[in-house]
């Protein structure tokens, strides 16, 4: 196995080359000198269970939404 490294100025493009590595099937680890925090799009299920029950007792159906989103769009 063959091992490489890499300084990087900025943090953010570092990170962004770590997960592009990550992706590569051929990678068999990759690691940093600094914490990656969570994407977005994975964040715990107790914060979206957090918001449950935000439309309760509101009088809202898909249809009046999408006739809401068409008066705009016109």
């Amino acid at each position: 196995m063959e091992q490489i490294t890499i300084k990087v100025k900025n943090k953010r493009k570092a990170q962004a080359l770590i997960e592009f590595l990550q992706a590569m099937d051929f990678v068999e680890a990759v690691t940093s000198g600094f914490n990656i925090p969570k994407p977005k799009s994975q964040v715990d299920e107790e914060d979206f269970f957090a918001l449950k029950g935000i439309w309760a007792g509101r009088n809202i159906s898909l249809e009046s939404i999408r006739q809401k989103a068409w008066l705009s769009n016109s």
